[in-house]
Order: structure tokens, then C-alpha cells, then sequence
């Protein structure tokens, strides 16, 4: 199942983040508890870990470039049969 990945918000009064760091690739594929991706934001640096089973297809915000909350980042493909 083809899902778009939302940038969430960390902190309460987290509007916007940069993504610093991609550790999977499109066409890779990950595993639930897998670091996806890092952000970073006025006062925190974060790692995001895949909630599911899964491979990126597509990244649409680069290493470096800002990303509004609820913005998608990236998309990914969901095993079937496991929640996102």
C-alpha cells in the first residue's frame, strides 16, 4: 500500500524542521523499528523510525531543506497486512 509520509510535529510549538540526514534510499527497505530519517529543528535533532514494515519509493524532501509540519517528506510502500 502506497502511503504518503507526513512531517509530524515533536514539540509543541514545532512548526517547521530540516531534515539533515536520509538513512534509506528509494528502493530500499526497511523494518519496523528502522531509522527512516533525522530532523532537525530550533531545539532538537531527531531520528524518525519506521512504524511499519516497508521500502521508500520516494523522497521528496531533500537532505538540508526545510519541511513544514504536515508536509509530505516522503513515500513509502507498506507491507500488507501492517499498520502505518
Amino acid at each position: 500500500m502506497r502511503v504518503s509520509v507526513k512531517l509530524a510535529r515533536v514539540g509543541m510549538n514545532m512548526e517547521e524542521a530540516t531534515v539533515t540526514r536520509w538513512y534509506r534510499q528509494p528502493g530500499e527497505s526497511f523494518r519496523t523499528g528502522d531509522i527512516l530519517y533525522e530532523i532537525e529543528t530550533e531545539k532538537i535533532t531527531q531520528e524518525v523510525e519506521a512504524t511499519a514494515d516497508g521500502k521508500l519509493l520516494e523522497v521528496s524532501v531533500p537532505e538540508g531543506e526545510i519541511a513544514k509540519v504536515g508536509q509530505q517528506i516522503c513515500v513509502v510502500d507498506l507491507a500488507p497486512g501492517k499498520p502505518g
